[in-house]
């Protein structure tokens, strides 16, 4: 595969991930667990396998939890640190799956994580003023898509 297009999908699943956060994960571990992508002889081959069932089982938690508007602010700092690395590693595990720079892939993992966190903060909350629905009703359709855009990114490999 183009280096560049792994490059650009390196940095459209921490868009992913940056729309919601265990969902990147989740469907990274499920794609390697999965054969989709091969991350044969790479460090993340190990942490794939052995986590898809625990990324998994938090993704499913989370798609109960995840639609809150709040956020404790002690657990702020924590979760972004989590969330940036998570970009990090989900970017890095689509490069290194399609040959190509895993440094580069990170970063552009963690890029694309904050463009899909203030992108989907501003969309949904602009969403919610104009449409005038629930607020749930525009996070299943974020899940969706972000669960969505996660499988259709790990199934170009």
């Amino acid at each position: 595969m183009n280096p560049s297009v792994v490059l650009v999908l390196a940095f459209l699943i921490g868009v992913i991930a940056g729309l919601r956060s265990l969902t990147a994960p989740a469907v990274v571990a499920y794609a390697a667990h999965r054969g989709w992508l091969n991350l044969a002889g790479t460090p993340f081959v190990d942490g794939c396998h052995k986590g898809v069932d625990s990324v998994c089982a938090a993704r499913a938690r989370g798609v109960c939890n995840g639609s809150a508007s709040f956020h404790a602010s002690a657990d702020e700092r924590a979760g972004t640190i989590a969330r940036i690395i998570m970009d990090a590693l989900c970017g890095a595990c689509v490069a290194a799956a399609g040959a190509a720079s895993v440094l580069i892939g990170g970063v552009l993992g963690v890029v694309g994580g904050i463009a899909g966190a203030f992108g989907g903060y501003h969309a949904r909350t602009g969403l919610l003023r104009a449409l005038k629905v629930p607020d749930f009703v525009i996070a299943c359709v974020e899940h969706l898509l972000a669960v969505g855009g996660g499988l259709f990114i790990v199934s170009r490999f």
